[in-house]
């Protein structure tokens, strides 16, 4: 049976959802995925597009009136945030034969076929699954940001994940804003207690170096001598900045063992940009927020290798 799987972002990140299906199109060729589209530049973007086996879901097909009640007090990225716990139900709801719904961050890139993932989760016989952010000492935020991260998420048409979504979905209605308060961030701290209130339903992925991010791929290269082989890598922070160059990444540095990987993502990236002219879409960028002596500020992260800067075709 075809495994689904969901992702929600707007018009300003088609670049990197794109690659991600792309890229789990060749990892899993079965595979149905789906996109909320969360504002109408997205849509009629993928739209154009065409990608095969995904399936396009506007937004307003997937609010209901809870959703919109909270919707005015939320800056886009915190109402992103609150409709995550509600897209396995979009998949349910229109393919109500599907075993299995899997949440993907839209900047994720797949290496090799997440069965390699689901296989765990099958082998444990839980209902869902959840990824460590496994940070690397250096750029500890689990105290702030959770333990867990919302990347990769699968949940099975069952009694057993229905509990743990109905109880996300109610207190992300409740509560999802982009600050710590009373041990809540966003739609992702909440992660923290599932271990506790649903041990015999929620699976935690064993092997955190299958699952790399710029937060952890240098402790785990150190640790292992070897290359980096993730099944998926979480390009978080990567942007398109200026027309032709991306910043790969900020903060926290991958380190040198990384760099096949944002290599083969950058080459992708050319790609999808040269893909959404040729469909005569525009490539959106996300220019960095100005601030006071820029430049300077700029050049020293650079030195400090806490930013890096590359051009892409």
């Amino acid at each position: 049976m075809a495994e689904h799987y969901i992702t929600l972002f707007d018009g300003n990140f088609l670049p990197q959802g794109v690659c991600m299906l792309r890229s789990l199109a060749r990892q899993d060729p079965a595979a149905q995925s789906w996109v909320v589209c969360v504002d109408e530049a997205c849509e009629d973007g993928l739209a154009r597009l065409a990608l095969p086996n995904v399936n396009l879901v506007p937004l307003r097909e997937v609010e209901s009136d809870a959703l919109r009640a909270v919707k005015p007090g939320r800056s886009r990225v915190e109402y992103c945030w609150t409709l995550t716990p509600f897209t396995a139900d979009v998949v349910f709801g229109r393919a109500p034969g599907a075993s299995r719904v899997t949440y993907l961050d839209a900047d994720l890139y797949f290496f090799r076929p997440p069965r390699v993932l689901l296989d765990e989760m099958d082998a444990a016989g839980k209902d869902a699954m959840i990824t460590e952010h496994a940070y690397d000492p250096r750029y500890d935020l689990s105290a702030s940001n959770g333990r867990f991260c919302v990347q990769f998420m699968p949940f099975r048409n069952s009694p057993g994940a229905r509990k743990v979504l109905d109880w996300w979905q109610a207190r992300c209605l409740e509560w999802c804003f982009a600050r710590v308060e009373d041990g809540r961030c966003g739609d992702q701290k909440y992660l923290d207690q599932w271990p506790k209130l649903f041990s015999g339903e929620v699976h935690i992925l064993q092997h955190p170096e299958l699952t790399l991010a710029p937060w952890n791929a240098h402790m785990f290269a150190r640790r292992s001598g070897a290359a980096l082989d993730p099944v998926f890598y979480h390009f978080q922070g990567l942007r398109l900045v200026r027309p032709g160059v991306v910043r790969l990444f900020a903060g926290n540095n991958p380190g040198a063992a990384a760099r096949p990987l944002y290599r083969a993502y950058v080459k992708e990236l050319a790609q999808v940009t040269a893909l959404l002219r040729a469909h005569g879409l525009p490539v959106p960028l996300l220019p960095e927020p100005p601030e006071p002596m820029q430049w300077l500020r700029r050049l020293k992260r650079r030195a400090a290798g806490q930013v890096r800067y590359e051009a892409i075709g």
